[in-house]
């Protein structure tokens, strides 16, 4: 009888790993890596993703199993520190384990039971923030908030101010609110440049906020957009500063997000790409972590002796492979969004 395949030799393997902070209204991550001729990828959709948006994110993790990643020209790829919804000590704690990072990402606009959190705690997170960039001896470490679509109009205008104040200056606001118009209006609106997120990587027409003047800078992730090299082309077309962020995967699928960041002609922003940090394990034992605030350009492949305390529990594995299953019969129709 012969000896059953390894982790890594199969095929598919489907993974769950806890959150060291709810993150999203997420305590846990999942997903499936899938074996190709170039090595691993990544195939992680949120599970409120229909089928048809996340064949996508199918297409971008058969691109890196099966090809190989474009050219880089850059070998280390500058990368913000995440920096949940928390309270302000945790927050300083991020910050100053961060790996050196010099720019912070502060998300904003946590809703709780519908309402969004009061300014107050969003001034008290930045503050906390920018403390300990001033306490690690880099006062002017860049600070940039994300409300990922949450707030209303009115309130983006009233609250943006405020949190430039105690950022001692915004580098930008990501995704203020939900509408390309919002967008525009936030951009005339306020003196802090704006970032699209959503309304590029789940818009019909990624496009428009360039054809409205919505954003100062575009934010790109490499499998809600269909992969690396659909990722290159829309930065192409669109013309304007990219900032490459995860979709809180492993280091499998940051990868795939690091290779598009070392590949970009011009790259001015730190990437929000050091999400590693986020995850109480990873598939490997030699996960993309921040050294002196920059990742490694390299790809990953998860490891035996990483693999079974990420091992996810049969019925989800099941769930992820059905999954799977259905996406591949998408793609092969022609159906993916």
């Amino acid at each position: 009888m012969s000896a059953t395949p390894s982790a890594t030799s199969r095929r598919r393997f489907a993974w769950s790993i806890p959150l060291r902070t709810r993150f999203r209204h997420l305590e846990v991550r999942d997903g499936v890596l899938l074996r190709g001729e170039a090595g691993w990828g990544e195939l992680s959709p949120f599970w409120e993703y229909d089928d048809v948006e996340s064949a996508t994110w199918l297409r971008a993790a058969r691109e890196a199993a099966d090809l190989p990643f474009p050219t880089p020209v850059r070998d280390r790829v500058p990368v913000n520190v995440t920096v949940p919804a928390v309270g302000p000590e945790r927050a300083r704690e991020i910050v100053l384990a961060s790996g050196g990072c010099r720019t912070a990402k502060v998300k904003v606009a946590q809703r709780t039971g519908g309402t969004v959190e009061p300014v107050d705690a969003e001034i008290a997170r930045v503050e906390a923030v920018r403390a300990a960039f001033d306490d690690a001896g880099l006062p002017d470490a860049a600070i940039r908030v994300d409300a990922n679509g949450a707030w209303t109009l009115d309130d983006a205008l009233r609250r943006i101010p405020l949190l430039d104040g105690a950022a001692r200056g915004l580098e930008y606001v990501e995704q203020p609110c939900a509408t390309v118009r919002e967008l525009a209006a936030v951009r005339r609106g306020v003196d802090v440049p704006v970032a699209a997120d959503e309304s590029i990587r789940r818009a019909a027409d990624p496009l428009r906020v360039v054809r409205e003047e919505a954003a100062d800078v575009v934010v790109l992730k490499v499998q809600p957009l269909g992969g690396v090299r659909a990722c290159l082309d829309l930065a192409e077309r669109v013309g304007l500063p990219v900032v490459v962020s995860s979709a809180l995967e492993s280091s499998v699928g940051l990868a795939a997000g690091v290779a598009l960041a070392a590949a970009l002609p011009e790259l001015p922003h730190a990437c929000g790409l050091a999400t590693a940090q986020l995850l109480v394990r990873d598939v490997t034992g030699t996960p993309l972590l921040p050294v002196d605030g920059a990742l490694p350009v390299r790809r990953v492949a998860p490891d035996e002796a990483a693999l079974p305390a990420v091992t996810a529990p049969p019925e989800l594995r099941d769930r992820w492979f059905a999954r799977h299953d259905r996406l591949e019969a998408l793609l092969a129709a022609g159906r993916a969004a």
